[in-house]
């Protein structure tokens, strides 16, 4: 897996390519525009410029924009649905603009519509928004959700159903956050639950759709539905939980973003949380190398069977 953290953008794009280099990261996601504003200034050309410069310099392997949280796709209210789904090509313009591989996004939420209704009021904003902008190449990655509310998107066959209806899989994928995960009730900190998930993972979405992770631990318990992150290790996710996914090679070329709490040390927790992940595998203690550690014959063989379907 390729390791890198969320990183504030306020002392400009450029700086945030050195602050995760300063942690030794190699995957980077940010907010392209303050995410509770439906729209941002323009990003000015020579930051975006200087953006992809210190990108592509500094050998940044992963980049991903995440999307504001304003944003319903899967409203039943005419104003949120008009804004949201103008926010997201806005969202995608800027993406394009600064050259990332991944727009994440939270699906949204039905708001009592229902769930067949809002997967396919989140499916047609989606349709709309790519036949827009068909020449952009930032993939558009839904979130999976901790299953509050009304949301959508907590189980992989509620995604599959929004990535089947819009059926551009050139330009759609998943965005797995752990923490979410864990509090919409899936358990995968042994083998065999583990092993569990990526058969249904790969039985509903394929391991494919995968395009990026969310590395969090979990404050609250097991099915919470409650989305709380912590840092890795402290939670109820535990070591072994993060053990599995970095020591399989189905996401070795797949980014991890961090977004654990911070504190008065700032970004230096992300170092500590990105040097926990590294020792979970010990030949990349320290260094701040992909993890492409081979798995447990038992996690092989879950991960095959996964593949195949």
């Amino acid at each position: 897996m390729i390791l890198g953290a969320h990183l504030g953008v306020a002392h400009g794009l450029a700086k945030a390519v050195d602050d995760l280099k300063a942690i030794h990261g190699d995957a980077l996601q940010i907010f392209s525009k303050s995410p509770q504003m439906w729209a941002g200034p323009p990003i000015a050309l020579e930051a975006a410029e200087a953006f992809r410069t210190a990108v592509r310099e500094r050998g940044v392997r992963a980049t991903a924009v995440h999307h504001g949280y304003l944003a319903n796709l899967g409203s039943p209210k005419k104003f949120t649905l008009v804004q949201s789904r103008k926010a997201l090509r806005d969202e995608i313009a800027r993406a394009e603009l600064l050259g990332v591989d991944g727009l994440i996004f939270h699906p949204g939420a039905h708001m009592g519509s229902g769930v067949d209704a809002g997967l396919r009021t989140i499916a047609e904003s989606l349709t709309g928004a790519i036949e827009e902008q068909p020449e952009a190449k930032s993939r558009l990655l839904l979130e999976n959700a901790a299953g509050q509310g009304t949301a959508l998107g907590s189980t992989f066959e509620e995604l599959k159903t929004v990535l089947d209806l819009v059926n551009r899989p050139d330009r759609l994928g998943v965005a797995i956050d752990t923490c979410h995960l864990f509090a919409s009730g899936v358990d995968f900190r042994t083998d065999e639950t583990y092993g569990r998930v990526i058969d249904h993972l790969g039985s509903t979405l394929g391991l494919a759709t995968v395009r990026a992770f969310h590395l969090n631990d979990a404050k609250a318990e097991l099915g919470s539905h409650r989305d709380r992150h912590e840092n890795i290790g402290k939670g109820q996710i535990g070591l072994e939980g993060f053990r599995h996914f970095l020591t399989d090679p189905a996401w070795a070329e797949v980014p991890g973003y961090l977004e654990t709490p911070l504190d008065d040390k700032t970004y230096a927790r992300y170092a500590e949380d990105l040097e926990t992940l590294r020792s979970l595998v010990p030949a990349l203690e320290g260094t701040a190398a992909a993890v492409t550690a081979p798995p447990t014959p038992a996690r092989r063989r879950h991960s095959s069977k996964a593949r195949a379907s």
